[in-house]
Protein backbone atom coordinates (compact mmCIF):
# COMPACT_ATOMS: atom_id res chain seq x y z
CA UNK A 1 0.00 0.00 0.00
CA UNK A 2 2.92 2.33 0.59
CA UNK A 3 3.82 2.08 -3.10
CA UNK A 4 0.33 3.09 -4.21
CA UNK A 5 0.27 6.08 -1.85
CA UNK A 6 3.63 7.20 -3.24
CA UNK A 7 2.26 6.69 -6.74
CA UNK A 8 -0.72 8.93 -6.13
CA UNK A 9 1.57 11.75 -4.98
CA UNK A 10 4.03 11.41 -7.87
CA UNK A 11 1.35 11.10 -10.55
CA UNK A 12 -0.40 14.37 -9.77
CA UNK A 13 1.79 16.16 -12.28
CA UNK A 14 1.76 13.73 -15.21
CA UNK A 15 -1.55 11.84 -14.90
CA UNK A 16 -4.72 13.60 -15.91
CA UNK A 17 -7.46 11.56 -14.25
CA UNK A 18 -8.20 9.39 -11.24
CA UNK A 19 -9.00 6.52 -13.57
CA UNK A 20 -5.55 6.80 -15.13
CA UNK A 21 -3.98 6.80 -11.65
CA UNK A 22 -5.88 3.60 -10.86
CA UNK A 23 -4.74 1.96 -14.09
CA UNK A 24 -1.12 2.81 -13.34
CA UNK A 25 -1.56 1.52 -9.78
CA UNK A 26 -2.75 -1.81 -11.23
CA UNK A 27 0.29 -1.89 -13.54
CA UNK A 28 2.55 -1.39 -10.55
CA UNK A 29 0.74 -4.09 -8.56
CA UNK A 30 1.06 -6.48 -11.49
CA UNK A 31 4.79 -5.87 -11.76
CA UNK A 32 4.63 -4.35 -15.28
CA UNK A 33 6.37 -1.22 -13.98
CA UNK A 34 7.89 0.07 -10.76
CA UNK A 35 6.29 2.93 -8.84
CA UNK A 36 9.20 5.28 -9.35
CA UNK A 37 9.07 4.61 -13.11
CA UNK A 38 5.29 4.94 -13.44
CA UNK A 39 5.17 8.60 -14.56
CA UNK A 40 7.86 8.02 -17.18
CA UNK A 41 6.16 4.81 -18.27
CA UNK A 42 2.83 6.62 -18.65
CA UNK A 43 4.50 9.30 -20.77
CA UNK A 44 6.22 6.62 -22.85
CA UNK A 45 2.90 4.86 -23.47
CA UNK A 46 1.27 8.14 -24.54
CA UNK A 47 4.14 8.90 -26.96
CA UNK A 48 3.91 5.36 -28.32
CA UNK A 49 0.15 5.77 -28.92
CA UNK A 50 0.73 9.03 -30.79
CA UNK A 51 3.40 7.45 -33.00
CA UNK A 52 1.57 4.22 -33.79
CA UNK A 53 -2.08 5.22 -33.63
CA UNK A 54 -2.40 8.99 -33.92
CA UNK A 55 -5.90 10.42 -33.72
CA UNK A 56 -5.79 12.16 -37.10
CA UNK A 57 -5.03 8.96 -39.01
CA UNK A 58 -7.48 6.98 -36.90
CA UNK A 59 -10.22 9.53 -37.67
CA UNK A 60 -9.57 9.30 -41.41
CA UNK A 61 -9.51 5.50 -41.34
CA UNK A 62 -12.65 5.43 -39.22
CA UNK A 63 -14.54 7.52 -41.79
CA UNK A 64 -13.28 5.25 -44.56
CA UNK A 65 -14.40 2.03 -42.89
CA UNK A 66 -17.70 3.51 -41.71
CA UNK A 67 -18.41 4.47 -45.31
CA UNK A 68 -17.88 0.86 -46.36
CA UNK A 69 -19.86 -0.57 -43.44
CA UNK A 70 -23.18 -0.37 -45.25
CA UNK A 71 -24.56 -2.67 -47.94
CA UNK A 72 -26.06 0.17 -49.99
CA UNK A 73 -22.83 2.16 -49.97
CA UNK A 74 -20.86 -0.91 -51.01
CA UNK A 75 -23.24 -1.40 -53.93
CA UNK A 76 -22.87 2.27 -54.90
CA UNK A 77 -19.08 1.96 -54.82
CA UNK A 78 -19.20 -1.13 -57.04
CA UNK A 79 -21.50 0.59 -59.55
CA UNK A 80 -19.33 3.70 -59.66
CA UNK A 81 -16.20 1.61 -60.12
CA UNK A 82 -17.81 0.20 -63.25
CA UNK A 83 -19.01 3.52 -64.69
CA UNK A 84 -19.80 7.14 -63.94
CA UNK A 85 -23.45 7.61 -62.97
CA UNK A 86 -25.73 10.50 -62.16
CA UNK A 87 -27.70 10.51 -58.91
CA UNK A 88 -30.93 9.67 -60.76
CA UNK A 89 -29.36 6.54 -62.26
CA UNK A 90 -28.19 5.39 -58.83
CA UNK A 91 -31.66 6.05 -57.42
CA UNK A 92 -33.29 3.88 -60.08
CA UNK A 93 -30.66 1.12 -59.99
CA UNK A 94 -30.83 0.72 -56.22
CA UNK A 95 -34.42 1.86 -55.57
CA UNK A 96 -33.30 4.78 -53.40
CA UNK A 97 -35.01 8.05 -52.62
CA UNK A 98 -33.13 11.23 -53.48
CA UNK A 99 -32.36 12.12 -49.83
CA UNK A 100 -31.10 8.59 -49.13
CA UNK A 101 -28.91 8.56 -52.24
CA UNK A 102 -27.50 12.00 -51.39
CA UNK A 103 -26.78 10.91 -47.81
CA UNK A 104 -24.87 7.80 -48.93
CA UNK A 105 -22.98 9.67 -51.64
CA UNK A 106 -22.02 12.41 -49.19
CA UNK A 107 -20.52 9.86 -46.78
CA UNK A 108 -18.65 8.14 -49.61
CA UNK A 109 -17.33 11.45 -50.90
CA UNK A 110 -16.27 12.53 -47.40
CA UNK A 111 -14.35 9.24 -47.05
CA UNK A 112 -12.58 9.88 -50.37
CA UNK A 113 -14.12 6.89 -52.14
CA UNK A 114 -16.12 8.78 -54.77
CA UNK A 115 -15.82 12.09 -56.56
CA UNK A 116 -18.40 14.21 -58.29
CA UNK A 117 -18.63 16.59 -61.16
CA UNK A 118 -21.42 18.97 -62.07
CA UNK A 119 -22.78 19.47 -65.53
CA UNK A 120 -25.48 22.14 -65.34
CA UNK A 121 -28.01 20.87 -62.81
CA UNK A 122 -26.80 17.29 -63.13
CA UNK A 123 -24.33 15.75 -60.71
CA UNK A 124 -22.29 12.77 -61.87
CA UNK A 125 -20.36 10.48 -59.53
CA UNK A 126 -17.44 8.14 -60.19
CA UNK A 127 -14.88 6.20 -58.20
CA UNK A 128 -12.20 8.52 -56.80
CA UNK A 129 -9.55 5.81 -57.02
CA UNK A 130 -10.55 2.84 -59.22
CA UNK A 131 -7.43 0.87 -58.16
CA UNK A 132 -8.47 1.15 -54.50
CA UNK A 133 -11.98 -0.02 -55.36
CA UNK A 134 -10.50 -2.99 -57.22
CA UNK A 135 -8.43 -3.91 -54.16
CA UNK A 136 -11.54 -3.70 -51.98
CA UNK A 137 -13.40 -5.89 -54.46
CA UNK A 138 -10.64 -8.53 -54.28
CA UNK A 139 -10.93 -8.82 -50.51
CA UNK A 140 -12.32 -12.23 -49.70
CA UNK A 141 -14.59 -12.29 -46.67
CA UNK A 142 -14.44 -15.52 -44.72
CA UNK A 143 -17.88 -17.03 -44.17
CA UNK A 144 -18.42 -19.62 -41.47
Amino acid sequence: MKTISFLRVVLRVTVTSAAEKDRLARLIESGRCRAVEAPAYADELKRFALEVADTSTADKQSRFFKALADETRLRIVKLLAAQEMCVCELMVALALTQPTASHHLGLLENAGLVKRRKEGKWVFYSAADPKLIEKIRKLDVVQR
